[in-house]
Formats: structure tokens, C-alpha cells, sequence
């Protein structure tokens, strides 16, 4: 499947000096979408063999072992080919016997376990073509579905073998039966479903959640997965690593200037300028970039606009984008309320990347 480039509008200052993200609104072609179903590339060159089990951890070692066997019995040919179903035993079996084991697995664990890691290793061992295989997060795959229309992703997916979900999210109800209802079409067709997820609320503390939470809400569908369990450190139990304090505007703006590649933006206007932009685009929104620059970033005012920047803040955080910014620290961009409501397990991922990435861009005002 061929990667259409995003095309953009983008302000003449980007001939003179930084480039600005409220200058663009990248058109996405449906084909890009989903060839760039891929794992992030902060994970393009991880491996099952790059996965270091902790000898204290049996779980570990024991996943890798049964995802191993998972991927390699995805390589003949597409359950659903001349129409045949049964691949995960849906209506009546009419195809050949499918490889033993399980058709669907999900990775039930902490953080810091390395989940994702596994997930793209899965992806990555899959014997089938890019094309054949698709990885992106449960929010990608929502606005997959926005961006191109329930039917379309069905009949875009459905010739894939193998579907993995990250960080599938139980806290929105209404999306939860959404892609619960488009992942049961998929498997009808005889696509492979692998999946971590995310915790409920209530439970952040815990920092994870028993596995039957997950097949509870895909209901239907859980016969055919198989927990994988998978015991370490929660590293994220230490709480949220504190932000490194702003920079002022005049060393924002200078750094920007003296860094080739490099966008310069009002963290307001660009709050604005995210609302006009479908989240599906915002992995174009940062093509070519180096580093993102902001000036005076402020709380965050609703809901909408929040989530709009956690869907940006995963987007930077897969490019590895460092982010320069003056204004408030990182962890002050969410209100209480918000931190302790329905969606707050997105709001400390978001700050949580988001200081990283701050962390990153520290050598750009030295540089400047």
C-alpha cells in the first residue's frame, strides 16, 4: 500500500524562519491513514530478541514465548479468502483447521512491563507484508474510523491478518462499543487481534487492572483471547516525574530560530487551530519537524481542547519531537477536575510525555 504525502498550507515564514503548526492543515489521502498503521518509531527497531525479561519475572519470559508462537502461526493464508469463515470459530466453520492456539491475545499488565514493546515485536515478527498488518492505539483507531467512516475501515481492515491495539481505552463507553462492534466485523473476517489496555477509572492508583475488565468490554469477542499476564515493576507507581521549568518567550523564540526544522507557535492559537484540525491529522501536523516550540502555554480551558492535546502529545511522543516551551509547566496544564475525573488517566499520560519531551529539548536552548 502506497504512503500519499500529506499536503499542507504552510505560512511564508516557514521560508525565513521556524515553521508553525497553525499554519498547516495537512489533507491526509484514506491510504495514508492506514499505512501508517504501524508501530511508532520510538519502537521501529524492537524485537522479541531486544525484550529483556526479568529473571525474577517468569511472566516475562513465558509471554515472549507464547507471543513467538502467536506470530508464526499468522503466516499462511487469510482465513477469509474465498469467503470462508470460522477463523475464530463465527458461524460455520467452512475453511481449513486454523493453526492451534489462541487467535486473540491480550497483554495484561503494569506499567513499565513492557507491553508495548511486545505488542510491536508481535507486529514486527508477523509474518505477512506491512501492508497485511496494521498497529496503532485504540484513540488512532477511533479516529480511523471518524476520518474514514465505520464501513470504509471495516472493508479497509478486513484483508489484514493481524489488527494490535495499544493502550485500549475503557473509559469512554460510548467508543469502547464502537470499536468493540467494528473489532467483531474484523474478526468475522478472519483477522487476528492482539491488544493492551488501559486502566478504568477509579483504579488509576493501582496502575493496572485484572484482565476481566478488558474481556468484559469487548464481551462477545473475549472467548477467543487469551490473557497474557505479564508481573514486573510498576514504575509509574513513583508518581509523575516533576516538569523542568519554563523557559522565558525571548529564549523559546530564539532557540526556535536557531534550530533548522524547528516550529514556533502561541500555545493558545494553536489550541485553537487543533479544533479545525481532525485528530487523524495530527501525525501529518508534525511531519518534517525537529522540534516544537510554544510560547505562553496556559491551563488547558475544557474538556474538548484537553483531549485534542493529548492526541497531539502522543503524536509528538512517537516522533521522539522534543518540545521547548514558556508559560506553565507541563504538569499545571490540566485542572484538578479534571485530573480526577473520567479521563484523567489520559491527562497523566499526556504530562507524563509531554515533561519527557520537555526533558529532550533542554540542549536547543544552549544551542540558541
Amino acid at each position: 500500500m502506497s504512503s500519499s504525502p500529506a499536503t499542507s498550507e504552510v505560512s511564508p515564514i516557514a521560508d525565513t524562519g521556524p515553521l508553525a503548526l497553525c499554519a498547516r492543515s495537512p489533507h491526509v489521502p484514506a491510504d495514508r491513514l492506514v499505512a501508517e498503521m504501524v508501530p511508532p518509531p520510538r519502537f521501529d527497531s524492537v524485537r522479541f530478541a531486544t525484550y529483556l525479561p526479568d529473571p525474577k519475572q517468569p511472566s516475562q519470559t513465558e509471554a515472549v514465548r507464547v507471543l513467538e508462537g502467536f506470530a508464526g502461526g499468522l503466516g499462511g493464508a487469510h482465513a477469509a479468502a474465498g469467503g470462508k469463515r470460522g477463523f475464530f470459530g463465527f458461524g460455520k466453520a467452512r475453511a481449513p483447521k486454523t493453526p492451534a492456539g489462541p487467535r486473540g491475545v491480550y497483554l495484561d499488565g503494569g506499567y513499565g512491563v513492557g507491553k508495548t514493546h511486545l505488542l510491536a515485536s508481535l507486529w514486527h515478527a508477523t509474518p505477512a507484508e506491512p501492508a497485511l498488518k496494521a498497529f496503532g492505539t485504540f484513540v488512532e483507531l477511533t479516529n480511523l474510523v471518524g476520518a474514514l467512516g465505520f464501513q470504509q475501515t471495516v472493508q479497509t481492515l478486513s484483508g489484514h491478518r493481524l489488527l494490535c491495539i495499544d493502550e485500549f481505552e475503557l473509559d469512554d463507553p460510548g467508543d469502547t462499543v464502537l470499536v468493540s462492534t467494528l473489532l467483531g466485523r474484523l474478526v468475522d473476517a478472519g483477522v487476528a487481534l492482539a491488544a493492551t489496555s488501559n486502566t478504568l477509572p477509579g483504579k488509576l492508583g493501582e496502575g493496572r487492572f485484572a484482565a476481566a475488565d478488558f474481556l468484559r468490554e469487548i464481551q462477545g469477542l473475549s472467548a477467543h483471547f487469551r490473557a497474557l499476564r505479564i508481573d514486573g515493576e510498576d514504575y509509574r507507581h513513583r508518581g509523575l516525574p516533576e516538569a523542568p521549568a519554563p523557559y522565558s518567550d525571548e529564549q523559546v523564540t530564539k532557540a526556535a530560530y536557531a534550530t533548522p526544522g524547528a516550529s514556533l507557535d502561541d500555545f493558545p492559537h494553536l489550541l485553537d487551530h487543533l479544533a479545525k484540525v481532525h485528530p487523524s491529522r495530527y501525525g501529518a501536523l508534525t511531519d518534517g519537524l525537529t522540534a516544537v516550540c510554544l510560547t505562553d502555554v496556559q491551563a488547558v480551558p475544557d474538556q474538548s481542547t484537553a483531549l485534542r492535546l493529548v492526541v497531539l502529545a502522543d503524536r509528538l511522543y512517537d516522533r521522539e519531537i522534543p518540545v521547548l516551551a514558556s508559560g506553565l509547566p507541563f504538569d499545571k496544564l490540566f485542572s484538578e477536575e479534571m485530573l480526577n475525573g473520567g479521563y484523567r488517566k489520559k491527562y497523566f499520560r499526556a504530562i507524563s510525555r509531554l515533561t519527557a519531551l520537555a526533558r529532550d529539548a533542554k540542549g536547543l536552548v544552549s544551542a540558541g
